[in-house]
């Protein structure tokens, strides 16, 4: 589990670094600049639009007596995805766009349900324990 979390917050933005260097030789520090700025600002964007249309699912489903759940993880989804757009770097971007659009977001959706039943099936958590 540690050396998962150092890959993930040393590795990573290592590697982020390293694509965006070699990005600003390809084309220029202003290109490189421009894009880091513009893929903040258009994940901002859709990152609040679909954050807006998830809760007003949620308040549907719940004034009409139903459990949000494909809607809660959607939310989340959203919410990381956004954080990874406001973050500086190529990799995180195409990751954040993927969590934050619609029709990709759903791959992310039913991975989570199918690992949570799993471990619900499994026994490895406990739901009910307070």
């Amino acid at each position: 589990m540690i050396g998962k979390l150092i890959l993930l917050f040393i590795g990573v933005p290592i590697v982020e670094l390293f694509i965006l260097l070699k990005l600003a030789s390809i084309t220029s520090t202003l290109t490189t600049i421009f894009i880091i700025i513009t893929t903040g600002m258009v994940g901002a964007y859709l990152a609040k639009k679909e954050g807006r249309s998830i809760l007003r699912n949620i308040r549907f489903e719940l004034n009409n007596g139903h459990m949000p759940a494909n809607n809660l993880i959607d939310g989340l989804c959203v919410l990381i995805g956004g954080a990874f757009l406001i973050t500086p770097g190529i990799i995180t971007d195409l990751v954040g766009f993927t969590l934050v659009l619609p029709f990709t977001r759903i791959l992310y959706r039913e991975y989570i349900k199918a690992k949570f039943t799993n471990m619900l099936n499994r026994g490895t958590i406990n739901i009910w324990r307070s």
